[in-house]
């Protein structure tokens, strides 16, 4: 199985709040997107919040996020997958993306909310460890993947809007 490699992180110079996601699905990668799966329901929650289109063409939903407080990356830099699920990640060939590096250069990221569960137990049990993130607020969100179809479309964007607001009051 070949392994996969993830994306570069979108960050700007105003990003307070990271979202991580564990790797791009096999739509994204094809795409060269961050959550181009049509049924991912990432940019229709988010895109209120960045005041643009969740259909807006990929390049200005990018020039939107650069803008805004909020950074965009993945957990892995690369790992061996079979199709897109989070669960077909081998749990013995994978590698982190750089995070000492990242929060050095981009300091002012307080928060950092996972979509999903396989980001943050991958964060929590391999990243935490080797950083000083005793600033950083962690939270998880439920996952907007098509495949988490146990939580309506509704309860997924309350569940994602409510902490985030919260943080967009705190660093306002």
């Amino acid at each position: 199985m070949p392994a996969i490699h993830s994306f570069e992180p979108i960050v700007g110079p105003h990003a307070n709040i990271l979202i991580l996601g564990s790797m791009p699905g096999e739509a994204s990668l094809a795409a060269h997107q961050y959550y181009a799966h049509p049924r991912n329901a990432f940019w229709p929650i988010i895109a209120p919040l960045l005041k643009i289109q969740a259909d807006a063409p990929y390049h200005e939903k990018v020039a939107a996020l650069r803008s805004s407080p909020f950074a965009l990356w993945d957990v892995f830099k690369s790992c061996e997958r079979t199709g897109s699920l989070d669960a077909m990640i081998r749990n013995d060939n994978f590698i982190l993306n750089d995070f000492v590096s990242l929060f050095s250069s981009h300091q002012q990221i307080r928060f950092v909310f996972f979509n999903g569960g396989t980001a943050e137990r991958y964060f929590l049990r391999y990243v935490v460890p080797a950083c000083d993130l005793t600033h950083l607020q962690l939270s998880r969100l439920p996952s907007t993947s098509p495949a988490n179809a146990s939580i309506s479309f509704a309860d997924k964007g309350a569940r994602w809007h409510e902490p985030i607001q919260a943080a967009l009051e705190r660093i306002n």
